[in-house]
């Protein structure tokens, strides 16, 4: 059985519309934005390479970051490497809002 986590990010006022931000959960670091009304939530790695995705190029009209290294896509909605040279997904998380309030869902451990 797949272990579940889930910890509170921020307010829904507490990250500006189209930016994105880290946050460490269990030593593992989650790079979470907001994109109008919806939120989304990846492991902040980058498959490819060790750089923090968070630091790379937030596409909002595709729902996507580009890494900033190697400039490999991913989607925010499933985590889906789409562009090389990254062909593994990072992990994407589930994420609520609650009266306000914004959580990650985070399953698993992060290999």
């Amino acid at each position: 059985m797949t272990e579940k986590k889930t910890v509170k990010l921020c307010d829904v006022d507490g990250l500006d519309d189209e930016s994105i931000t880290t946050t460490e959960v269990d030593g593992r670091i989650i790079a979470y934005c907001r994109i109008g009304d919806e939120w989304f939530a990846i492991d902040d790695t980058c498959s490819h390479a060790t750089v923090s995705l968070s630091e790379g190029f937030l596409e909002v009209d595709d729902k996507t970051i580009e890494c900033p290294l190697h400039g490999s896509v991913f989607s925010l909605e499933s985590g889906e490497a789409l562009t090389l040279p990254a062909i593994k997904p990072v992990q994407s998380h589930d994420v609520s809002v609650v009266d306000g309030e914004v959580f990650v869902t985070i399953e698993g451990d992060p290999s």
